[in-house]
């Protein structure tokens, strides 16, 4: 294959792991993961969020893929950490960054995954697509015993079929995912334990411990014609250590969704919040935060800490590796905020409070 038919593809597969493909599929008509009623944010074919930026169309898709000014990444940017070997249980916080978005979150004697990716590409593609420049900052076998698997929403570099696949069957944790994602998970293995719920609904994991589900500036989409027809969310979880919310993908909106976590939960002992892939803002506003939102965020929430995430590990928009980190230091020094309040963290790094 040309390099040029090369860069096409691999081109494509990154607009795919991003969902991007679905932004112009509006005319399916049957919704193949979920069936429900009707409410103030599903109208009985797609998700939505009342009040968030309309769609991007196919031709702006186009123009962003035409006129793409991405900075290069290094093949390999190796965490300086080694990779975590985490312990068997912990009845205190303890948070270690995977790659990506990927979490352990080990608190009340349960072990949590979210989002957990460990393919070489984040991309519907084996042989295209983002790819993975730095390795898991868990190794797989090093993983403990898993309890719980908590997925936001369904794009790829989020929602990793075969690794879960692998995850149940290693493990047999219980899976919590917005509606219609386990339609999705079970194409890959239909013994998968699966609990849907809405925003606003809550699962209880035992001994204190519970997953609230809550909206987030995003959306969903696997393949062509499926643009949110599988919900999206954050989670809130809250146990005897603390509040804990954590964002997969947002934008900021109006910094409503902030306001209202603290609102509702109290000021959170911690926030995982993504502070990358986030260029062009003309394109990636509305649904991801750059890394001075992502403070403003962490502001309004009252957060003791904050952890960032989503960057240095798969390029999928236009910033170079290290401008998130830029970023958010300069954000920080701008708020007067130590810049230890809000780590950019890298795979394998362990976060204990």
């Amino acid at each position: 294959m040309k390099r040029r038919s090369l860069l096409t593809v691999a081109s494509a597969a990154t607009v795919m792991t991003l969902g991007g493909v679905g932004y112009a599929a509006h005319r399916r008509g049957k919704n193949p993961y979920y069936r429900g009623p009707k409410s103030d944010h599903f109208d009985g074919l797609r998700f939505f969020l009342p009040d968030q930026a309309t769609d991007k169309s196919l031709p702006d898709v186009l123009r962003w893929q035409a006129k793409r000014q991405r900075e290069p990444w290094p093949k390999s940017y190796p965490s300086p950490l080694p990779a975590d070997r985490p312990p068997e249980r912990s009845g205190s916080l303890r948070v270690v960054l995977i790659g990506h978005a990927s979490y352990l979150v080990q608190v009340a004697g349960r072990n949590i995954l979210i989002d957990p990716v460990f393919a070489k590409r984040a991309s519907p593609l084996r042989f295209a697509g983002p790819k993975r420049v730095n390795p898991p900052g868990i190794a797989f076998a090093d993983l403990p015993p898993i309890d719980a698997v908590l997925i936001t929403h369904n794009h790829y570099d989020h929602l990793d079929g075969p690794s879960l696949a692998r995850i149940w069957q290693a493990h047999q944790p219980l899976i919590v995912a917005p509606l219609g994602n386990d339609t999705i998970l079970r194409n890959y293995d239909d013994t998968m334990h699966v609990e849907t719920r809405d925003w606003g609904e809550s699962v209880d994991l035992g001994d204190g411990l519970a997953v609230h589900l809550v909206p987030a500036n995003h959306w969903s989409a696997r393949g062509v014609q499926d643009r949110r027809m599988a919900l999206w969310c954050a989670f809130v979880i809250t146990s005897a250590q603390g509040v804990h919310y954590h964002v997969g993908d947002t934008g900021f909106g109006d910094g409503g969704l902030f306001r209202d976590i603290r609102a509702r939960f109290g000021a959170p002992r911690l926030a995982t919040l993504p502070i990358g892939a986030y260029e062009p803002r003309w394109f990636m506003q509305a649904q991801h935060v750059n890394p001075a939102e992502a403070v403003e965020a962490f502001a309004l929430l009252g957060a003791k800490q904050a952890l960032g995430h989503h960057w240095g590990t798969f390029q999928l928009t236009d910033e170079g590796i290290e401008r998130p980190v830029e970023a958010l230091a300069a954000a920080l020094d701008a708020q007067g905020i130590a810049p230890e309040r809000f780590l950019a963290l890298r795979p394998g790094q362990v976060w204990a409070g």
